[in-house]
């Protein structure tokens, strides 16, 4: 059965964002998300606490924080403190690392940095001593479970990644064609560990539209291909060109360049470059049938949640229509 997931960029006012979150779960969504980004935008974790205190059974995270932006036994406190208030209920969603980094001219951490920020967090939240730098240290007061743990990535290492660590992959696209060549990669990763690739959840992460008028429809969204970009760049300078589909790679030749100031937004000069073929495949725009044929296509390939990016515009009648005509026929 389809998850059904909302994530904000929290550049909105909170009482708003309390707001569409209680609507998401009184419409149907299991999950309720935030970008990390704390320069660009609000710190997360005082937003999730409120998000925790106004919900009863959606679950909480990060989508996507990192392994830089505070120190891993900080993430640690947070989400064990964060599951006592909420009853269990939150998840972490990890990432090298983009714009809460590279706005301040940082490049993202490794993924030997990523895993072991993995393991600090579910040793410490577990309540079990560990050695940290050379010091033993142990937090016996943390009692509401081990947030499971999303990786997000789009290389083949990260994804391999996320297969050998994760208790879920972020897949930030509905391209039902890349979705499956980075699940093998997943698979790959997950038997390389002996772990078992079908436990492993698998996010679908994008913005939609609900419109029969498809060009304002692709423009309200076109600014998240741009956004992907930013690491579709970075692979294209880690990998060789063989190694990666040209479906993923090709769309970035003629961008030049990205403001960071402008991330995630509607209208914004860094989407210039993206083709509507592009926004089509990375987005879901159209009437809520296609809505329906494109989740359910993803369902088939093994996604078991779909996270809406919601940041475009009218995200109430988003939900509204979501809850009403969407989630019932899959969720």
């Amino acid at each position: 059965m389809l998850e059904f997931a909302i994530t904000f960029k929290p550049d909105m006012p909170h009482q708003r964002m309390i707001s569409l979150t209680k609507q998401a779960e009184a419409a149907g969504f299991n999950y309720g998300w935030i970008f990390d980004s704390h320069v660009l935008w609000k710190d997360p974790y005082p937003l999730l606490t409120l998000m925790a205190q106004a919900t009863e059974r959606m679950r909480l995270g990060t989508c996507v924080t990192n392994p830089g932006v505070r120190d891993a036994t900080v993430t640690a406190s947070l989400l064990a403190t964060l599951n006592t208030i909420s009853g269990g209920r939150m998840d972490l969603g990890i990432g090298r690392g983009d714009s809460s980094r590279r706005v301040m001219g940082k490049k993202p951490l490794t993924l030997e940095r990523l895993e072991e920020t993995v393991q600090i967090v579910r040793d410490l939240c577990s309540g079990r001593r560990i050695s940290c730098e050379g010091q033993d240290i142990q937090m016996p007061w943390a009692d509401g479970g081990v947030p499971p743990v999303w990786v997000a990535g789009y290389g083949p290492k990260a994804l391999k990644c996320a297969g050998r660590v994760g208790d879920g992959v972020i897949l930030q696209f509905a391209d039902p064609h890349l979705i499956k060549w980075c699940l093998g990669f997943v698979k790959e990763g997950a038997e390389e560990a002996g772990r078992d690739f079908s436990k492993i959840r698998v996010m679908s992460a994008a913005p939609v539209w609900i419109s029969e008028y498809l060009e304002k429809a692709r423009d309200q969204v076109r600014w998240f291909p741009a956004l992907v970009s930013n690491h579709v760049v970075d692979l294209v300078s880690r990998y060789k060109p063989e190694e990666l589909p040209p479906e993923l790679t090709s769309y970035v030749k003629d961008r030049k360049g990205y403001n960071y100031l402008h991330h995630a937004e509607v209208g914004s000069s860094n989407a210039e470059f993206v083709t509507d073929e592009i926004v089509d495949r990375f987005a879901i725009v159209g009437p809520a049938e296609e809505h329906i044929r494109r989740l359910k296509e993803l369902e088939e390939i093994g996604v078991t949640q779909f996270n809406i990016y919601l940041m475009s515009g009218d995200e109430e009648d988003t939900l509204e229509i979501y809850g009403r005509d969407v989630v019932p026929k899959l969720g």
